[in-house]
């Protein structure tokens, strides 16, 4: 429950008893927002209206992440089809994933604001407009304007609606829900990955992509039906809440997640071109440790949450799992053969998983006042992307730098998620002190 010192004047969550009647005339006249008003402040926290938002974020995190993370299939189509070099191509990618994280900050503040349809309904016509354009795209310079921007802004655009709904239906079970949404990461990722892939030797680049994007324009379809708001609409309030750096957490955790998402995204765009040009990996082989790898992030996520929900609080547990995933990529380092490949992809999916899994549950433990989440999560967001936007490229550029050994840039990943785990520690300590045991 929401305290009520911790409610805007002008803003208020209503109460039933603060809703004058009115007759069955003027009901049927009533706006959603009216509506919305005769709710009770207290959340949910379950029931099949509930969980149909849960379900809708799981439809709309396939879009806004699975997306992007499916870009090493693109990756590897465009390094063969268009002789570029691998840092170069990565910016398509990673501009997409930059776009995806930087509009959050607008997106999170119309959803508080109350446009989450309108919202998703825009940023979805982005993704199937653009990926339609790259289906139609010939040079380097159409696919970075038509997959890179008009998709990545979509993806930005369609985030930040459902986690603030989600997380006015639940307080109790926030973390758990949470990572349950966030697996539609996973689902996304096998999807897109496995439409193009699979389909490309059959009907060809074009067509491939034009399925994709006909299964983007169903998941969002059905994801607008789905989703319903129930808090009130936060009309006024600013784009950014600058005083949220002042407190210590927020600010600590804002680097941290920085520094874990300027590494995060170089597994996942660079573990099939490992698997090719080191192993000896087939092109299609490869991409089956992407599908690995994004499938065993599935499971993961809704186990941690539980986890985190019931015995270790969802910031401890972040910061656990980012140093596994540190531990990971430098036993990468070490793999030579095909099944060790097989073995990295399988755990390095699970740690992944569980990682991203816990990030906005993290953050949602920082934020005491749900109408406010979409503001200061699309903060978050909106800094985390420039480390989106340059991870990719400078791992690329260290892999070319070095003859296309990935050494170092797997050392550059590994050292970065090691140090994004002691900084959210420092987040965690800002709030319990130097206790050991303590759930947050």
């Amino acid at each position: 429950m929401v305290a009520d010192s911790d409610i805007e004047k002008g803003g208020h969550l209503s109460h039933p008893d603060d809703v004058s009647t009115s007759g069955p005339e003027d009901a049927a006249h009533q706006t959603d927002s009216e509506q919305l008003e005769k709710l009770d402040s207290e959340p949910p926290n379950g029931g099949l209206l509930a969980w149909s938002q849960v379900l809708g974020g799981i439809l709309l995190n396939m879009l806004a992440w699975g997306y992007p993370t499916s870009f090493g299939v693109y990756q590897l189509y465009y390094r063969d089809t268009l002789k570029l070099p691998e840092s170069q191509i990565s910016w398509i990618g990673s501009l997409q994933v930059f776009l995806a994280c930087a509009m959050c900050t607008f997106s999170g503040r119309l959803a508080d604001a109350g446009y989450i349809k309108s919202t998703i309904i825009a940023g979805s016509f982005l993704i199937v407009f653009g990926t339609f354009m790259t289906s139609l795209a010939k040079e380097y310079w159409q696919f970075f304007l038509a997959q890179g921007i008009c998709v990545g802004l979509g993806l930005g655009i369609i985030f930040m609606p459902p986690v603030s709904v989600i997380n006015s239906y639940f307080t109790t079970k926030r973390s758990f829900v949470l990572s349950v949404a966030a697996t539609g990461t996973g689902f996304g990722a096998v999807v897109f990955s496995a439409t193009v892939q699979y389909l490309i030797p059959k009907v060809g680049f074009p067509w491939a992509v034009r399925c994709a994007a006909f299964v983007a324009l169903s998941i969002a379809t059905l994801a607008v039906l789905i989703l319903r708001p129930r808090l009130q609409p936060r009309k006024s309030g600013p784009l950014f809440e600058w005083e949220a750096f002042k407190e210590a957490p927020y600010a600590f955790y804002t680097l941290g997640a920085f520094l874990f998402f300027l590494a995060l995204y170089f597994g996942f765009f660079y573990i099939n071109a490992y698997a090719r040009n080191v192993i000896g990996f087939s092109t299609t082989n490869s991409v089956q440790l992407i599908l690995i790898t994004s499938g065993m992030s599935v499971p993961s996520r809704p186990i941690v949450g539980f986890l985190a929900d019931r015995y270790f609080g969802p910031i401890n547990l972040y910061i656990l799992h980012t140093l596994i995933l540190g531990g990971l990529v430098f036993a990468w380092i070490g793999v030579h053969d095909r099944a060790g490949m097989y073995v990295f992809a399988f755990f390095f999916g699970l740690a992944n998983g569980a990682a991203q899994g816990l990030y906005s549950a993290a953050l949602a433990s920082l934020t005491t006042d749900p109408r406010k989440m979409g503001t200061r999560f699309g903060m978050v967001c909106t800094i985390m992307a420039f480390a989106t936007l340059a991870g990719p490229p400078i791992a690329g550029a260290i892999i070319d730098a070095t003859d296309g050994r990935y050494l170092y840039a797997q050392m550059w990943a590994g050292l970065l998620l090691i140090l994004a785990a002691c900084v959210i520690g420092c987040s965690r300590v800002a709030v319990t002190g130097w206790k050991f045991w303590v759930k947050i």
